[in-house]
């Protein structure tokens, strides 16, 4: 007499070999797909979709989770965390059956931003050889198409998970795509990279509801999100509204596993200052919301030097903000002023912003302790008669001037609060500032110009970020 097999290896079987053609209604959001990244050391939720009542069955792995579809037709099934590795199969049975091949479980970092982020492989500095050299068939890259809504939607469009190589990376989000392959290179697991990201688009778009409803600063706005997204003249949802780009690119996606973000925007928020400080607050107090992950690293890059025209210090005032967010836990930021491209917003040179962020990564969110992963910022200020002592923090091996030349874009100011330009000095890890027509010195700026692409760093080649002692 033949043995029953045990109901988990029917479940098995049956998921694997029933015929996909018998059903029709089974369905999940464009994120999962063939050659996804699942994030490792963290539990995998699974959802979608299907008649409500019904019966789902997922596998992963080996694993079998069983769920049913509530009467909204939601269904969702959590796995364990698994460590890096793969490939695995993942299958999902309910009246259809769907298969995903060729996943991988490792690092899942989102990049969003505007078109500095979106900005793709195949327009950054050396693209033909980058493209070519770009056999790294561990790091993945899905795109989500733009998209916003009134509401938060349930899926937005995607092609799906592409494994990198010579065919498909010149459309990779090309700071992502640097980001990654150092992550890669250090950390030796494969790496999944989403682009959620669109050219030219404000923060507020990207910040969800509770970002804006707790933080106070931004009351006017959380007071109107009712209200929120406005129409355009052509009776479509305007994409700069706030929760727009939330509502209909980064909802869709969540709680799918990540490890954090990566963040290049603020060109369409230029001018405001310190008020962009509070928006990086709401924007990552809100991801960090809807990901139930209260210490989500979010790594950012400090917008280039670039002729805006108008005020020059406009610009200033974003660098400012950008580094005052670094005062929010769990956060770094990548400094560009020697990779800029006065005459073209967009600077080719990706390469070393993406590896700038990756050194954030590296040092904070996976514990290499060696690494010096930032510039020099500015601590604190002393006055010596007629002089200023600046101090710093992250001086590395020392400070240097990166070209060889004196130390440029310091300007120092008495009490009549005029700037004038002045010499500075590397005096051990301080820079001394000073000129002969201010006798009493109380405050000094540096790099506090749009066109500033000043030379002080430290010996690791990491720049000074731009700062003012008299700052608000």
């Amino acid at each position: 007499m033949r043995r029953r097999k045990p109901l988990a290896v029917l479940a098995i079987y049956t998921l694997l070999f029933a015929p996909a053609h018998l059903f029709a209604d089974l369905n999940v959001p464009k994120i999962f797909s063939d050659n996804m990244v699942l994030q490792r050391e963290k539990t995998i939720p699974v959802w979608g979709w299907e008649d409500a009542g019904t019966a789902v069955h997922v596998l992963l792995d080996g694993q079998v989770q069983k769920t049913t579809a509530g009467d909204d037709g939601k269904w969702m099934v959590t796995f364990a965390a698994k460590k890096a590795g793969g490939p695995h199969k993942l299958v999902i049975e309910g009246k259809n059956r769907l298969e995903f091949n060729d996943v991988l479980v490792g690092e899942v970092w989102l990049c969003s931003g505007q078109s500095n982020m979106e900005w793709p492989v195949s327009r950054s500095n050396n693209a033909k050889e980058e493209i070519g050299a770009a056999k790294h068939p561990t790091i993945r890259h899905i795109k989500f198409g733009h998209r916003p809504a009134e509401e938060p939607a349930t899926d937005v469009p995607s092609p799906g998970w592409q494994v990198c190589s010579p065919e498909t990376v010149a459309g990779f989000t090309a700071v992502g795509y640097f980001f990654g392959r150092e992550l890669q290179s250090e950390l030796e697991v494969p790496i999944g990279l989403i682009g959620c990201n669109w050219g030219g688009t404000r923060i507020e778009p990207w910040t969800p509801p509770v970002g804006f409803l707790e933080t106070p600063r931004l009351k006017d706005i959380a007071d109107n999100l009712a209200n929120l997204p406005a129409k355009n003249n052509n009776g479509k949802i305007n994409h700069q509204s706030p929760l727009a780009l939330y509502n209909g690119m980064v909802h869709p996606m969540v709680p799918y596993g990540i490890r954090g973000a990566i963040w290049y925007q603020g060109e369409s928020n230029n001018g405001e200052g310190m008020l962009y400080y509070e928006k990086m607050k709401a924007l990552i107090h809100g991801w960090r919301k809807v990901w139930n992950n209260d210490s989500m690293p979010f790594y950012f890059v400090q917008l280039a030097p670039y002729t805006y025209g108008g005020d020059p210090t406009r610009l200033a005032g974003i660098w400012e903000a950008q580094t005052a967010s670094l005062q929010i836990p769990h956060t770094g930021m990548a400094v560009t002023v020697d990779i800029a491209n006065l005459k073209n917003i967009h600077p080719a040179n990706k390469q070393d912003v993406g590896r700038r962020l990756a050194l954030w990564a590296l040092a904070k969110t996976y514990g290499n302790s060696d690494i010096v992963f930032s510039g020099p910022l500015y601590k604190s200020m002393k006055i010596e008669g007629n002089k200023i002592r600046v101090s710093f923090d992250y001086v590395g091996g020392g400070l240097v001037s990166r070209d060889g030349e004196p130390l440029n874009w310091f300007t120092i100011a008495g009490d009549d609060g005029a700037f004038v330009e002045a010499s500075a000095t590397v005096d051990g890890d301080d820079v001394l500032v000073h000129v002969n027509s201010v006798a009493k010195p109380v405050a000094v700026r540096f790099g506090w110009s749009q066109l500033a692409e000043p030379n002080l760093s430290n010996k690791e080649g990491l720049p000074a970020s731009p700062f003012r002692t008299n700052g608000p």
